[in-house]
């Protein structure tokens, strides 16, 4: 007998400032108890460490949650110079500790120039990358160091900032906001830059600001969301076709819309305003978003990933 599923259908996205001391984990499992949801799940996880916007996708929502992945990062970040830790941040063991040089304004931003654009980064070993089908974390656990390729990644921008949270610059610290593109991770570029400083260096403090259109501007505390009624929290939820906005679209007759349910492959008429247009797009009958699909060489439209946006 199949396992009865919990719970209601709820489709949206909320903004979640995730607070300090969290798993990514538990703090979307307070926000589905919130809305009795039965399926749920995030776009990306933050350390307990991290503070800041999380993106939690509920229902259908959870079927763009992995195109949200890819989407660019913006943070702030302290970095404690002089220090070093297993993990890459406060919360681990310090391994190792070194005196900080005198550093000028000047100097620091040559360092932080020379990690601006294109950089090969290679990934901590307290991730959730997996070698052989186990999370590196689980080996860094066991105590185990795997050998890990540097990849490719991009920082867009990487500037030095006079104030993080209520902090004060001190000699050996560095408060740093970053946008970076999708696989890159702070605490290897928070080492990687106190080792180009001569002293190491981990995150003491991390706060993430934005994800891909999404800003913390427009996020809620859990604080906030239990306070909310019922009705509150369906209208803070946001359509699961916000993330594909960046997509063309093309709006469906009631037969294009019929067939394309049935999983089969539609004409593209001069009307549709798509023209030469290649790759995905999003699909809608009527004001209803039916999901997402490919416009093809041939310049039919074929149904990729559909949306059942019906509530209980």
């Amino acid at each position: 007998m199949s396992k009865r599923k919990t719970g209601r259908n709820v489709h949206g996205i909320v903004l979640l400032d995730k607070r300090l001391g969290v798993t990514s984990n538990r703090a979307l499992q307070e926000v589905r108890h919130l809305f009795n949801a039965n399926k749920a799940g995030h776009t990306g996880s933050l350390d307990p460490l991290a503070t800041g916007l999380l993106p939690l996708c509920f229902g259908e929502a959870t079927k763009v949650s992995a195109l949200m992945l890819d989407d660019n990062k913006r943070y702030q970040v302290l970095v404690q110079l002089g220090v070093m830790t297993d993990t890459g941040d406060a919360e681990g063991v310090v391994i190792e500790t070194k005196p900080v040089p005198d550093l000028s304004i000047a100097e620091i931003q040559a360092c932080l120039q020379q990690f601006t654009g294109e950089i090969d980064q290679i990934p901590p070993m307290y991730s959730a990358l997996k070698h052989n089908g186990k999370k590196l974390y689980e080996l860094a656990r066991a105590g185990e160091t795997i050998d890990r390729k540097a990849r490719r990644i991009r920082i867009f921008e990487l500037k030095l900032l006079t104030g993080f949270q209520a902090d004060v610059r001190k000699p050996d610290q560095l408060q740093l906001e970053v946008y970076c593109s999708k696989g890159a991770y702070i605490r290897s570029l928070a080492e990687d830059i106190g080792h180009a400083l001569g002293c190491g260096g981990t995150v003491k403090a991390l706060r993430r600001l934005e994800a891909g259109q999404f800003s913390i501007e427009n996020a809620k505390t859990i604080e906030q969301l239990r306070d909310m009624s019922e009705q509150g929290l369906l209208e803070n939820l946001i359509a699961v076709d916000k993330p594909l906005e960046m997509l063309p679209s093309v709006h469906l007759t009631d037969d294009q819309a019929v067939s394309i349910k049935y999983g089969q492959s539609i004409k593209s008429t001069p009307e549709s305003g798509l023209g030469i247009w290649q790759g995905m797009l999003r699909m809608y009958h009527d004001t209803v978003f039916l999901g997402l699909g490919e416009m093809q060489l041939d310049g039919k439209i074929a149904p990729k990933k559909l949306f059942n946006l019906n509530s209980v």
